[in-house]
């Protein structure tokens, strides 16, 4: 695939890396275009640089939108016409201090790029994991690999962001359309917000799956 990368820090990087390995065509686009240069190099296999119009514009498959809650909707909607018909990747995860959601409940960040960029198909993945973790190769626990749920709406754009999972290593999960996008951002504040301040493992706050119903009767 022919992937365009808005933004150049840590998402961008762990997440580029594992599709530039796999064989897909990455640019790497930001506003310092000789940081992107710079990540560009890290990434290697191939992967080019540009402005951020230039990685829109590149992205016929897909365009990763790796960009901080409050500047994604602005500059998706700045390239709005590049981005129509395409396949645009939120990972972002719109939390504030005390791991507040700064949606205040409204539309989820992926639904702002999605009014931002209206013809665009927007999916929602990659958020519920610090960066280190996306740059492990692959991320298996106890030899199961991490599940990604994924939220859209148009199927051929689900399929894409799929096939992008498998490439990092990982499964991904149906986690339905772009509405139940705000429920994997506030996911990942109550995981944060228990791993940081809390020290908790999220891991031991549900069952298997095996109980998730309760346990088995006789």
């Amino acid at each position: 695939m022919r992937i365009g990368v808005l933004g150049t820090g840590n998402m961008a990087d762990a997440l580029a890396t594992h599709w530039a390995r796999a064989g897909h065509e990455v640019t790497v686009g930001g506003r310092n275009t000789d940081k992107a240069e710079r990540l560009a190099t890290r990434i290697g296999g191939g992967a080019k640089a540009g402005s951020l119009r230039e990685a829109a514009e590149s992205g016929e498959d897909v365009v990763l939108a790796a960009l901080p809650f409050g500047a994604g909707a602005d500059v998706v909607r700045d390239l709005s016409a590049a981005l129509d018909g395409t396949v645009l990747l939120d990972c972002s995860n719109p939390i504030g201090p005390g791991f507040r959601l700064l949606t205040h409940g409204g539309p989820s960040a992926a639904q702002h790029l999605a009014a931002a960029a209206p013809g665009a198909h927007v999916v929602k993945a990659f958020n519920l994991c610090h960066e280190d973790v996306w740059r492990m190769r692959p991320p298996v626990f106890d030899g199961r690999p991490l599940a990604v749920p994924v939220c859209g709406d148009d199927e051929t754009a689900l399929a894409r962001v799929r096939e992008l999972v498998r490439d990092t290593g990982c499964e991904p999960v149906a986690g339905g359309g772009l509405e139940r996008a705000a429920l994997l951002e506030a996911t990942a504040a109550l995981f944060i917000a228990l791993w940081i301040a809390e020290g908790a493992d999220a891991q031991a706050v549900v069952p298997p799956l095996a109980y998730a119903t309760g346990p088995a009767r006789p």
